[in-house]
């Protein structure tokens, strides 16, 4: 999996450190990491959330929370946190979180590598417009801060408090007082309404996630209240709660040349924040330094006691994979995740990892699946068969590669929503059912009475009978051998697959694919290009073939509409990579996103999975249920680790003089 922050709902603002394309390609928001930025942290990735109680579970919540005497405000009360899971673990009177020490110091340098480079500090256009610095979320807040160690829960922190319509047709913000840019100013209800306008406009991501948002408007002097264009999507208040601020008045002013600043633009002049650091120097594409603000307005606060430790967080990139894992065992910076089979199994038999001045230590993800797959884009007429896209899964010897590439470390991914309780097994049943009986006429007839299955090899003769099958269903869709070259019936043209990465590293586990689909036929070749090519590829979807993550939460909701929605398809940026477009799937997105119980949002995921993969949309590919990583023995944690936070490396660590006088090296 992808470097990641605790998982959230995908945000396209979350910068997510690099991920091998073995175990998570560059996906989305911010870089070519993880998602190929229309989602996020990590940072990559990023935030999610919705899993929803009963109705009687979130009547209960609002009865704890309001808890004001009949004479107060008439309508819905304000809360200090929301929750789709009924009552918040933590109450009004919280001072800081379970997972965190209170009394961690201050202190310290915590280096990163990354892979790649960048050329822009506009959070705003990442995703359409050049390369965001990884870590540039770390200058910003949001209006709600998630909990680690809930499913679905945010507490107040630019927003002291929220309250939202019963009928879920609008939601208000109460931001703080003390909330302050970095300038001195104070954080003000028009910079939130600049920030959500600029982001859904500029935005695929958000244009996407806050599809059902109409309106931002100021209700208060420090009051903001959003408007939904529907009624009934009760996720909408907390996605909006994950609204990062964005300075108005510094966008909207000059910079030191007096040339006026453009939000639409890349730019690398250090932008204003309101967060808990700030950019100290850089050289693009290079470094960049983040240093601590002494003086940060949210230190305090209940949601951000314990986190953000270090003095400075510096951020080193390289153009080469190989050289920056080199570069980590030479203590060129303090923190990786491995997500190379090959390296966790025989890479780290160094010095220091024998003296344990690096540590090797896997945290296990609870809270999110994942789809990763090889993508065929569907945009190009040779895919768009369903028979052919599963004839492309039965070239795929899963079993070979795990065995003799991956050491055997990896499991087949069989769902959209793989390792959580939101995947669909068995033949559809019960509420699944009946969503699906809704749908009826426009999804395949297969999923009610096949259960999907990957093909199985693993061995010469099962794998020659998988290619004779994918022959057979080539020559159905319409394609035929005319020497050794599998070329259309009725046009004549070859059937021709490009394989694109970023990541060289990609090669070692398509080669054994390409092999097979040439033994069809198939005309396959591989190309890698340079991150920024890449990304630019996959925004405006100029590619054949690639492998792809979609990061999945406990509580599916909005993004979907991202991911798999038909309008996403055309929307250059999206993460709808492979092109669907389906009436039934769009309309079981819907039963997703409206679904008003736990009970109803579990069966509706399910449906939707189940038609995603009867479809053969992608060929899937593997996952591993633990964060891989390796630091430098210089950094202390907390006892209780959140639940559903894996590493949570960096935020919720700090600098241990004593470890790092024991380690020794760069200090």
């Amino acid at each position: 999996m992808p470097e990641s922050r605790p998982a959230r709902k995908p945000d396209a603002l979350q910068s997510a450190p690099p991920a091998s394309q073995e175990t998570g390609v560059a996906w989305a928001p911010v870089t070519r990491r993880v998602a190929l930025f229309g989602v996020a942290s990590a940072a990559l990735i990023a935030g999610f959330w919705r899993a929803g109680a009963a109705q009687a579970a979130q009547k209960l919540q609002d009865r704890a929370q309001e808890g004001a005497p009949a004479a107060a405000e008439a309508g819905p009360q304000w809360r200090h946190a929301l929750s789709l899971m009924g009552q918040p673990k933590y109450g009004a009177d919280f001072t800081h979180f379970d997972y965190v020490n209170p009394a961690a110091p201050k202190a310290g340098v915590v280096r990163f590598g990354s892979q790649g480079g960048f050329d822009s500090f506009n959070l705003a256009v990442a995703g359409v417009k050049g390369e965001v610095e990884d870590r540039l979320t770390l200058i910003y807040d949001q209006l709600m801060e998630p909990s680690l160690d809930e499913v679905n829960t945010e507490y107040g922190l630019i927003a002291e408090a929220a309250r939202h319509a019963e009928d879920y047709s609008w939601a208000s913000y109460r931001l703080r007082p003390q909330a302050r840019w970095h300038d001195g100013r104070p954080v003000t209800v028009e910079d939130v309404i600049f920030s959500f306008g600029s982001l859904k406009k500029l935005s695929p991501h958000y244009a996407a996630y806050w599809r059902d948002v109409s309106a931002a408007e100021k209700t208060g002097p420090r009051e903001v209240t959003f408007r939904f264009a529907t009624t009934g999507n009760r996720e909408l208040p907390q996605i909006i709660g994950q609204l990062p601020v964005l300075p108005k008045h510094w966008w909207e002013g000059t910079d030191a040349s007096g040339r006026k600043r453009d939000i639409a633009a890349t730019t690398l002049e250090p932008p204003l924040g309101s967060g808990p650091y700030r950019i100290k120097a850089f050289d693009a594409g290079r470094w960049c330094e983040y240093e601590r603000v002494k003086d940060y307005w949210g230190e305090k606060l209940p949601s951000r006691v314990g986190m953000y430790n270090f003095d400075a967080v510096r951020v080193d990139y390289y153009r080469d994979i190989t050289v920056l894992f080199e570069a980590f065992k030479a203590d060129q910076f303090d923190f990786r995740t491995e997500n190379v089979a090959k390296n966790w199994a025989t890479g780290y038999d160094f010095p220091a990892v024998r003296e344990k001045r690096v540590i090797l230590e896997e945290f296990p993800q609870r809270s999110a699946g994942v789809m990763q797959a090889f993508v065929f884009n569907m945009r190009r007429p040779q895919f768009q068969d369903e028979r052919v896209r599963r004839a492309l899964n039965y070239a795929f010897d899963f079993e070979e590669v795990n065995r003799t590439l991956f050491f055997g470390q990896y499991k087949r991914i069989d769902s959209y929503f793989s390792g959580t309780e939101l995947a669909s097994s068995g033949l559809p049943h019960g509420l699944e059912k009946e969503i699906l009986e809704s749908v009826r006429d426009e999804i395949p007839a297969s999923v009610f009475t096949e259960v999907y299955k990957n093909p199985v090899a693993g061995s010469q003769e099962a794998f020659r009978a998988n290619l004779r099958e994918a022959h057979r269903l080539l020559g159905e869709a319409g394609w035929e051998l005319k020497g050794r070259n599998l070329v259309n019936s009725k046009t004549g043209a070859a059937f021709v697959i490009e394989f694109l990465s970023f990541d060289a590293t990609f090669e070692r586990y398509v080669l054994p694919y390409q092999n097979a689909l040439k033994r069809l036929g198939m005309n396959v070749s591989l190309r890698v290009v340079d991150a920024t090519q890449y990304q630019n590829r996959m925004r405006a979807f100029d590619f054949d073939a690639v492998t792809f993550l979609w990061p999945e939460s406990l509580s599916p909701g909005n993004e979907q509409w991202n991911f798999w929605g038909s309008e996403a398809a055309k929307r250059p940026g999206s993460m709808n990579v492979a092109g669907i477009s389906d009436p039934g799937v769009d309309a079981l997105i819907r039963k997703v996103v409206y679904a008003t119980t736990r009970e109803e949002l579990v069966a509706a995921t399910r449906a939707l999975d189940r038609v995603l993969l009867h479809h053969n949309y992608v060929v899937p590919q593997w996952t591993y249920n633990f964060q891989r990583t390796a630091r430098w023995n210089r950094f202390g944690r907390p006892q209780t680790m959140p639940e559903y936070g894996a590493a949570a490396f960096p935020t919720i660590w700090w600098w241990d003089e004593a470890l790092a006088a024991k380690t020794g090296g760069r200090r």
